[in-house]
């Protein structure tokens, strides 16, 4: 297999493979973007026991035709042919009384086919649904292909007035007044299969791409994050988000309302090594009824620092409740488990100078200084409503504060920071001896805004000296970051977040580039994070950032040969994840809502040599699933077909071989099984390469003296291995030792006193047609011999 690293530089967005349908009917919405699978209305759907529970629809009296069983079926073994009609709305019918309710919302599908080669090459067909009377509503509808399955679909709501005593549905053709004129037009025979009729129960999951393959942004495209700020730990960045997902709540046409933000009181976490691949850890119960601070109803925009609390490293979790406070939680690592240990809300209108009457107490931003002094920047907003040109461009609405050792604590009172066009978003890193303060400028409070400062929306900086400044516009110092609008066709607030990490700086923001592919171009305030190199001029200053889809370079390889939790994702398409355990465990996520063609990716995974195989964890839901795997293009050929052959319900671990897999390559994993069906749930991922054992054993003797070593080959039993013994006193190489067998060498000296030391054992083979090799350490002790 080619061993070429796939090129990273010169990514390009593809054409975006996202849009809303346009309305099938009038009155009629558009089809859905996810449904739960909710229990099937229709008795019979698939016509797998005849005709039990259809009839021909029989509204008016002219209404006539013939049903008959069928094996001309789209899925299983039966289907109808109905013959003989009379009327363009005489089809297959059933009774739904007591199934359905008005004011609810349903999904209605069928699948239609029609043969006549004297019928049109293509042929509308609708679901209807007669309540009584002369009352009908077309539900769902599709244009079928002569001689093939087509799929009539819609989503509808019954409206709440709406009798439901006598409704049914049945299949038919467009009405016209005179359809015996023309039959072969109008009444032609058709088959019907697979009928469904489900309540609509809204789905957070995301069905469309929402992220090209090769795209660096948005960092995820599964769930909405947004105000993401990022934090360093052992070579590992966290990205800390407000969790738009939670108030994500798609109606039939897959639209949701505008994000209000007002149920949000979880915080979601992903993190990355590489800066592409990302995983996601799941929601921090924060606040609300549910959460560690059930004294705070939300929690947004949150900050995260650690330090050293009596002798031990501790994570401090900083989140707005609202614009009315600033709370904080304590964590034993980065992902928790986090605790609540103050009590109550750390920054209130009762903080000395925190408050000056109106201006906000949210945006916490949080900064540990090198000698361990904690500050913590918050606040914003500050319209006073005068429209004048001070408020507008000094609104002074923020603050610095010192943290108490801590870091639940404050020391003093709050400081005012006097940034230009202040609104929100307040961050403070260190560079170079240089203090910058970022933040988003506002969007203009009545008052002429001074052209010398930032533009409005934009993400501005001061630099200082001290963590607290002096923060005053004489040193504004520019703009970062301009409104995402200016990038993605879609603006909106503003919030920003500075990290190191492997020597280079990098710049996290949100935009709202997920919602616009979900809808096709609308946005309803949905925000996803992203992620851009920050770089400096030669003063300090800093060189501004562009908005763009390619995100930034991957620093390093994926270890394809550790285990990879199937949350760790490069780009995806139809899948969510849910979590395993407790909400406040170290979370433990998996792969779930995962359909036919649903797939998942890993980029830039370093096979070295070669791979020998890969395994999954996975829980099987539905029998016949199978795991695709791909390189380097989601629709590349499939290199291996993980078996998902466990039982149903249980969790295990399923494998596949691989042959001729080597070099650095994105991976991809496709789903295949029934479709309709939820497939397997999955947990991790791990690929294997061929290995070889050494084991060895030292002592030392006086037999000149001299040491005798014993060198013992396991695994691969019939390939050679070559090794080479290196000690102190001199070297040995044994070739062509065959697994099992035992090789030993005396390496005499002339010195009556042997040192305590260490034998170094290197073995190679070729195993599999992929070169390996091992090394193995073996201690002796010292002697002396007389």
């Amino acid at each position: 297999m080619e061993q070429q690293r796939p090129q990273r530089s010169g990514r390009r967005r593809a054409a975006v493979l996202a849009a809303v349908g346009a309305l099938v009917a009038a009155g009629l919405a558009a089809t859905p973007v996810a449904t739960a699978a909710e229990p099937n209305l229709v008795t019979n759907p698939g016509f797998e026991d005849g005709l039990t529970g259809w009839t021909v629809n029989s509204g008016n009296a002219t209404d006539g035709a013939a049903l008959a069983p069928t094996a001309d079926a789209y899925s299983g073994t039966g289907a109808v042919r109905v013959t003989n009609r009379k009327t363009t709305g005489s089809g297959p019918a059933q009774d739904l009384a007591g199934k359905v309710q008005a004011g609810k919302t349903y999904t209605v599908t069928a699948r239609v086919k029609y043969d006549n080669p004297d019928s049109p090459a293509t042929k509308q067909f609708f679901v209807t649904m007669h309540y009584g009377g002369s009352t009908y509503t077309n539900l769902g509808t599709g244009t079928t292909p002569r001689g093939q399955w087509g799929l009539l679909q819609g989503t509808f709501t019954i409206p709440a007035a709406q009798g439901v005593a006598t409704p049914r549905i049945f299949v038919e053709t467009p009405w016209t007044a005179d359809p015996a004129a023309a039959p072969a037009v109008h009444l032609m025979d058709f088959t019907v299969d697979d009928v469904t009729l489900r309540e609509f129960t809204p789905s957070t999951t995301i069905e469309v791409l929402g992220k090209n393959p090769g795209e660096g942004n948005p960092l995820i495209s599964h769930k909405f994050g947004a105000d993401g700020n990022a934090f360093v730990h052992d070579g590992r960045v966290y990205v800390y988000m407000t969790n738009d997902t939670q108030v994500y709540n798609p109606g039939p046409d897959g639209t949701s309302p505008t994000n209000t933000y007002g149920g949000i009181n979880t915080i979601t976490v992903i993190s990355s090594d590489d800066l592409v691949n990302w995983t996601d850890h799941g929601e921090i119960p924060v606040a609300g009824p549910n959460g560690l601070a059930r004294y705070a109803s939300q929690s947004w925009a949150p900050a995260v620092e650690s330090r050293v609390v009596d002798g031990k490293e501790q994570f401090f979790l900083y989140f707005a409740n609202n614009g009315a406070a600033t709370g904080v939680l304590v964590g034993d690592s980065p992902l928790g488990p986090w605790r609540d240990e103050r009590g109550s809300l750390l920054i209130t209108s009762q903080t000395p100078g925190a408050s000056d009457g109106r201006n906000w107490l949210f945006d916490p931003g949080v900064f540990v200084d090198d000698d361990g002094q904690g500050y913590l920047y918050f606040g914003g907003g500050g319209n006073d409503g005068s429209n004048s040109a001070e408020n507008t461009n000094h609104p002074k609405s923020t603050r610095v504060i010192k943290l108490g050792d801590d870091m639940i604590s404050t020391e003093g009172a709050a400081e005012t920071i006097d940034a230009p066009l202040m609104f929100e978003a307040g961050h403070v890193f260190k560079r170079d001896g240089k203090y910058y303060y970022s933040y988003s400028s506002n969007f203009g409070f009545g008052g002429p805004i001074d052209p010398n400062g930032p533009p409005t929306g934009a993400i501005a900086y001061l630099m200082a000296d001290n963590p607290m400044g002096p923060w005053t516009p004489a040193n504004y110092a520019g703009v970062i970051f301009k409104n995402p609008g200016v990038y993605f066709g879609a603006g909106g607030n503003n919030h920003q977040s500075v990290f190191e990490l492997g020597g280079e700086h990098y710049f996290t923001y949100h935009a709202q580039t997920l919602n616009r592919r979900i809808t096709g171009g609308a946005t309803q305030g949905f925000r996803s994070p992203h992620i851009a190199k920050l770089e400096f001029n030669a003063d300090g200053t800093v060189k501004e950032v562009l908005g763009t889809f390619d995100g930034v370079e991957q620093i390093r390889d994926l270890d394809p040969y550790r285990r990879v939790e199937a949350e760790t994702i490069a780009w995806q398409q139809g899948l969510a994840t849910k979590r395993l355990n407790a909400p406040n465990d170290v979370p433990q996520l998996a792969l779930h809502d995962v359909d036919n063609g649903d797939w998942t990716s890993l980029s830039s995974a370093d096979f070295g040599s070669g791979a020998t195989g890969v395994s999954a964890r996975v829980k099987p839901l539905t029998a016949g699933t199978a795991i695709q795997v791909r390189l380097d293009d989601r629709a590349g050929p499939v290199v291996t077909t993980i078996p998902v052959d466990a039982p149903i319900g249980e969790w295990a671990d399923v494998e596949a071989g691989l042959d001729g897999v080597s070099g650095v390559h994105d991976v991809y994993f496709t789903f295949v099984g029934p479709d309709g069906k939820d497939l397997v749930e999955v947990d991790s991922w791990q690929f294997a390469k061929p290995s070889l054992k050494v084991a060895g054993s030292a002592d030392t003797r006086c037999a000149g003296p001299h040491v005798k070593l014993t060198v013992h080959v396991t695994d691969h039993e019939s390939v050679p291995v070559d090794i080479t013994v290196e000690t102190p006193y001199g070297a040995k190489s044994f070739d062509d030792v065959r697994p099992g067998k035992t090789r030993s060498h005396p390496f005499n000296t002339r010195q009556s006193t042997i040192t305590a030391g260490t034998a170094t054992a290197t073995a190679t083979a070729t195993i599999d047609g992929h070169p390996v090799s091992t090394t193995l350490s073996i201690p002796y002790e010292a002697r002396t011999c007389r």
